[in-house]
């Protein structure tokens, strides 16, 4: 019992289809490519990986600032009320990775407000590049009376 075989549409006349022609070269290149579309996907796999670091890197800045603005706050508030320890509540309030490199310093001491300044160092996750600088962050507080 012979086998039907059916043409693609524009496809010549002679030309085989089915599985006879699945070892044939291309007409067109002359040379097989199977396997091409693999090779594409290894030239893309760079591309997307920097995107990837990239994309983790501006999540990791945007969080940095975010801590900063906390542990200025938390300074400014511990200060503000002279409950102790201004630095250290302002480094307890913020994530213990980031409290390690954060800097926080007294902008201006009045009578009636303080302003308590953090700055915090943002990690890098993208190799070859250690340093993307530091988020900085204000916070003033009116001071109380006890």
């Amino acid at each position: 019992m012979r086998k039907c075989m059916f043409r693609r549409r524009g496809a010549d006349r002679h030309e085989r289809v089915g599985p006879a022609a699945r070892g044939r070269r291309d007409p067109v290149r002359g040379r097989r490519d199977r396997g091409q579309t693999a090779i594409e996907y290894l030239g893309w796999i760079p591309v997307l990986l920097l995107v990837a670091l990239a994309a983790i890197q501006l999540g990791i800045a945007v969080y940095a600032v975010q801590q900063a603005g906390t542990a200025a706050r938390a300074a400014a508030r511990t200060y503000s009320m002279q409950n102790g320890d201004a630095v250290g509540a302002g480094k307890a309030a913020m994530s213990g990775w980031l409290a390690d490199g954060t800097e926080i310093s007294s902008g201006g001491a009045g009578f009636e407000e303080i302003t308590m300044t953090a700055r915090v160092s943002i990690p890098s996750v993208v190799p070859g590049i250690q340093d993307f600088g530091r988020a900085t962050r204000s916070a003033t507080m009116p001071v109380t009376d006890r």
